[in-house]
């Protein structure tokens, strides 16, 4: 079930193919001023799955099925998407956390 989303597109009117990514949303709980989530059993955490070329509505569907709350994140359909993840993830640790992450 989605608890929060975060959209990385570039080009936030595109909705008919974009890249996805979920994680347990408790992740966020280290993000400044971030709400905290309690911590899901280790048996129900979602810590990483991610889907490509989903349009915006299929991805929501998707990410509402999960067993445990996500945060979802939202991506431009290109090639990008992992490298864009995960330099962005790293900077939940740091003061820079809005950083352009392209």
């Amino acid at each position: 079930m989605i608890w929060n989303i975060i959209d990385r597109r570039n080009r936030p009117y595109r909705w008919q193919c974009v890249n996805v990514i979920i994680e347990a949303v408790e992740h966020d709980n280290s993000c400044p001023d971030a709400d905290q989530a309690d911590e899901a059993p280790p048996s129900l955490v979602i810590d990483y799955d991610s889907r490509n070329n989903l349009s915006v509505r299929e991805a929501i569907e998707w990410a509402n099925r999960q067993r445990s709350p996500v945060t979802m994140y939202i991506y431009d359909a290109d090639d990008k998407t992992m490298a864009v993840h995960f330099r962005a993830a790293g900077k939940r640790f740091s003061n820079d956390a809005d950083a352009d992450t392209t």
